[in-house]
């Protein structure tokens, strides 16, 4: 598979303070990798699995802990 071959799919939540903007990759057949990225105010959080909506959970759950953890050492 060549680079230019990879898709890529975007999701855009509204929030209060902004945007939350996950971008996932990979998935492309039954039981292949795929890859989730969760960005939100400059934070971002990455998750790798096999289920597309567990991964893609996983990383906004990454994104919260880091974001309750930026918060309390502010």
């Amino acid at each position: 598979m060549k680079y230019y071959d990879m898709r890529m799919e975007m999701m855009f939540i509204p929030m209060k303070n902004g945007y939350l903007k996950v971008y996932v990759s990979g998935f492309d057949r039954l039981g292949t990798w795929g890859n989730s990225i969760a960005v939100f105010n400059g934070v971002s959080a990455t998750a790798n699995g096999f289920n597309k909506k567990r991964t893609i959970v996983h990383s906004i759950a990454k994104l919260h802990k880091s974001l309750e953890k930026k918060s309390r050492g502010s």
